[in-house]
Order: structure tokens, then C-alpha cells, then sequence
């Protein structure tokens, strides 16, 4: 069953709506707004957990980040060829 829905009135630009209905496909405007705004309370949500964690540890270093995306990238390596050893 899905959520329940209510219809809302809202004001953009136009040519950001016409690009938007150009794009939302066989789903539709409304779906594909609903799927951003999603998206971006997905991105306040995780802003504000790193403002609380940076208050609490202070803020990551650009030393941190570099090693988490290295960590993240070898990860991503070892899932393409765990998969290519399956094949």
C-alpha cells in the first residue's frame, strides 16, 4: 500500500518545471518533484548529523575525507572484480 498523498500548490520557474516534465518520464511532475524534495531533506537530515558530529568532535579533516574516498574506491575495486570472478 503506498503513503497517503495530498495535493499542494507550488511556484517555480518555468523553465526549470518544463525541464522537470521533460524529464520525469512515464512517472510523471509529480513523482519526480516528490523525489527531489525527498532527496533533499535526505541531504538537510545528513547536514545537520554533521554539524552535531563536528560540534561534538570537531570538523573532519581534508586528510580524513581523502582516506575515506581512497577506503570507498578500493571497496568499489574489490566488488568489480569479486563480480568478474563470479562470472
Amino acid at each position: 500500500m503506498s503513503e497517503p498523498t495530498g495535493k499542494y500548490s507550488i511556484t517555480m520557474p518555468r523553465d526549470i518545471a518544463e525541464a522537470a516534465k521533460a524529464r520525469s518520464g512515464r512517472s510523471g511532475l509529480s513523482a519526480y518533484v516528490a523525489a527531489a524534495v525527498a532527496r533533499q531533506i535526505e541531504r538537510d537530515n545528513l547536514n545537520e548529523l554533521i554539524q552535531v558530529a563536528e560540534a561534538e568532535h570537531g570538523p573532519i579533516t581534508e586528510e580524513e575525507i581523502q582516506s575515506l574516498r581512497d577506503q570507498l574506491h578500493q571497496a568499489r575495486e574489490q566488488q568489480t572484480q569479486d563480480g568478474a570472478n563470479a562470472a
